[in-house]
Parts: structure tokens; C-alpha cells; sequence
């Protein structure tokens, strides 16, 4: 060993990838202090000592035309990091999550002789599966989320490891469902489902009208029921609000604490999404829909290849969890099937939910560590 800095190049281009990483840096910093951390990422990172060259949120875009517009100044970005990394030369490069922006870095980074590792899977199961082949010349090794994931890359010639999921470790820490109605001011009497319509505007703006209407459906068959609604953050808030003006619901809305939300909940409705993962390992049975723009659609639905949107469907590799989709996603639809759930459904969910959690694991920042140091020459 030398006092020499290990130096690792790492891109995260959305805030569940600065989470994941930051976690990842953190603990490594517990068994190596000396460690010297480059690249584009956000405040989690940067609390673990990570110096970012670009604000992440320059690089937080989604959909299919949004990027478009966003193109040139994308371009650049990467362009810098590929020549600041180059520059440096660390003893690894890890793109975490985005991979329409980190594989091309890592395929550059690679081709120079720079050892490669991308964290979280691009889902590959779903659409555009041939992108393996431009993976396999990115990447020294995938570090995947999620069990099933593994044999896809690895009979595709990639190197690939499942470091089980972040979810697991923090759940651990979440109080019980009746001190979380306390923590929330919630009520403890009442049939509690959490309604999420997703954390982006354009995401609130398709779903949330229709799952005001399914609530509004739901509270007239069961005065006993009460809803509770975390926006994401303020923007989102005051945009549900708006919504929500005028109907006469049994509905709290607050600002944040999706996951404590989720804990005191009886059921979740919630947008097709990593939340779906997260309500699945607090064992709460659901309803999963998501609606998109009619153009956005019409793409997505025919590159598509999976049968199944939701997380714990694609786990399972069945209809384990109702979803719906575009306009199959209708109040009435909606409603029945939480009908259904909150009446008869709900303990086969759960059974299988606990299966499910087993496959996965948790130690995720110990097991990525793991995968990582293999690939650093000693």
C-alpha cells in the first residue's frame, strides 16, 4: 500500500444516482479515508467529499423530446468530463444511473485504457435491448440493482453482479405504521391509502385529475377512507393543491415524506416508478398506473418489450400488482381495483412481497464496494 489517493471518477446525472452514490462514498471513506473523488454529482456526493466539475441538475432531463432540446449544452458537458477524466486518469470510472449520458463516457474512458464500472442497470429487459452490444464496449463490469438482471449481461458477454438494493438497508429505520400516523398527524382510525402521481410535473399533470377522481370514487363507497398525498416537493404541492381545489375529499396533502407516507399507509395508488420498488419491500400492497403525452406514448408503446411496467410484476414475472396504463388508467378502473385490494387482495400481495425482498438483499454500499475494489489493481 502507498499514501497515494485512490482516485475515482464517478457521474451521476439525477438525484436517486447522487443517493446512491453518495451512500457508496460514504462507507468507503469508512475503511479508506484517503480517497480522491472527481466528476459530476450532487449534494449527497459532495457531503462525502466529492468535487463536482458541473451542477447535476444540468443534467436531469427525461422523456424522449426534452433531451433534444437540451442537446448542445448535454454535448459539452460530457465532451468535459470525458477530457477532465482523461486528464486525470483514475484507477476507476463508475457511471452511476443515466446511462444515455454515462455510457458514451465510459465507452471513451474504456477505449483509452480507463477501467470502467456503470451502477444501476439500464433496463435493458424492457426496451432496447440492443444496446448490449454497446454496454459490452462500455463497461468492465455492471453492477445491477436487481437478481434478474444478472444473467441478462452476463449471457450478452458483460460482466455483471447484483449488489442488492439500497431500499432494503434504509427501510430498516422506518418507525412502525401507528407511530408514523402519530409522527404525520394521521389518522389512526381510518383505512389510510397514500396516493402518489409522481415526483415531475408533466408526470402530476397526466395522473393526478384522474386519481382525484378515483379517490373521490373510492370516498363514496367507503366513508371510512382518507387519502394522503406527499408532493415531492413545493413546485409539485402547490400543482396537486391546484388540482385538488374544490373536491370535497378526506385528503391531506403535505410537502415531502413519501417513504413515511408509504409506512403509515394501509394501501398505496401510486405512478409507475422506483416508488412502486419501495412501497413492494414496506410490504404494501397497491395499484400501479401511469399515463404519459399521446405523442411520448405512441413511442414508448411500441419500443417496449416487457409485459409488465411495475416493478414487482417484472420481479415476479406475472400480475402480481393491478396496473394500468394510458387509458386503461380510469377512475373507475382505479377504484375497483383498490376495491379489490383493500378487500381480498392485499395478503396475497404481501405474501409475495416477502419473497421478492428475499431475492433482492440488502448490504448494497458493502456489496458495491466489494465489486468495485476487485477491479482496481492492488
Amino acid at each position: 500500500m502507498t499514501d497515494e489517493a485512490l482516485r475515482l471518477g464517478i457521474c451521476a446525472g439525477e438525484t436517486s444516482g447522487d443517493i446512491l452514490a453518495g451512500a457508496v462514498l460514504r462507507s468507503w471513506r469508512e475503511c479508506n479515508p484517503n480517497i480522491d473523488a472527481r466528476g459530476i454529482g450532487g449534494c449527497e456526493m459532495q457531503a462525502a467529499g466529492f468535487a463536482s466539475s458541473h451542477p447535476i441538475d444540468r443534467l436531469s432531463v427525461m422523456g424522449l423530446v426534452e433531451p433534444l432540446k437540451r442537446l448542445p449544452e448535454l454535448l459539452k458537458i460530457r465532451s468535459a468530463l470525458i477530457t477532465q477524466q482523461l486528464d486525470w486518469s483514475p484507477s476507476l470510472f463508475l457511471g452511476v444511473d443515466s446511462p444515455d449520458f454515462n455510457l458514451p463516457v465510459e465507452r471513451r474512458l474504456r477505449a483509452q485504457g480507463i477501467t470502467t464500472a456503470h451502477l444501476v442497470s439500464p433496463s435493458v429487459w424492457a426496451w432496447r435491448r440492443g444496446r448490449l452490444k454497446g454496454i459490452r464496449a462500455s463497461v468492465d463490469k455492471m453492477l445491477c440493482l436487481l437478481p434478474f438482471e444478472v444473467a441478462i449481461y452476463q449471457q450478452a458477454g458483460i460482466d455483471a453482479v447484483c449488489v442488492g438494493h439500497p431500499l432494503i438497508d434504509d427501510l430498516q429505520d422506518l418507525a412502525p405504521p401507528e407511530q408514523l400516523r402519530t409522527d404525520l398527524d394521521l389518522p389512526h382510525h381510518k383505512t389510510l391509502v397514500a396516493v402518489l402521481p409522481g415526483s415531475r410535473e408533466a408526470e402530476v399533470r397526466h395522473l393526478m385529475p384522474v386519481f382525484a377522481q378515483t379517490m373521490q370514487c373510492l370516498q363514496r363507497r367507503d366513508a371510512n377512507l382518507s387519502f394522503v398525498i406527499p408532493a415531492a416537493n413545493t413546485h409539485r404541492e402547490n400543482q396537486i393543491r391546484a388540482m385538488l381545489s374544490g373536491r370535497s375529499l378526506n385528503v391531506t396533502i403535505m410537502s415531502g415524506g413519501g417513504r413515511e407516507v408509504m409506512g403509515a399507509s394501509d394501501a398505496v395508488l401510486l405512478a409507475s416508478g422506483t416508488a412502486t420498488l419501495e412501497a413492494m419491500l414496506m410490504r404494501k400492497p397497491m395499484v400501479i398506473a401511469y399515463r404519459m403525452s399521446s405523442v411520448s406514448w405512441a413511442l414508448l408503446s411500441r419500443m417496449v418489450k416487457t409485459p409488465f411496467v411495475g416493478l414487482p410484476n417484472i420481479l415476479a414475472g406475472r400480475a402480481v400488482v393491478p396496473e394500468y396504463l394510458q387509458n386503461e388508467a380510469t377512475p373507475d378502473v382505479l377504484a375497483d381495483a383498490m376495491t379489490r385490494v383493500l378487500s381480498t387482495e392485499a395478503d396475497q400481495q404481501i405474501s409475495i412481497f416477502e419473497v421478492l425482498a428475499e431475492q433482492i438483499g440488502g448490504q448494497f454500499s458493502e456489496r458495491t464496494i466489494t465489486a468495485l475494489q476487485s477491479m482496481i489493481p492492488e
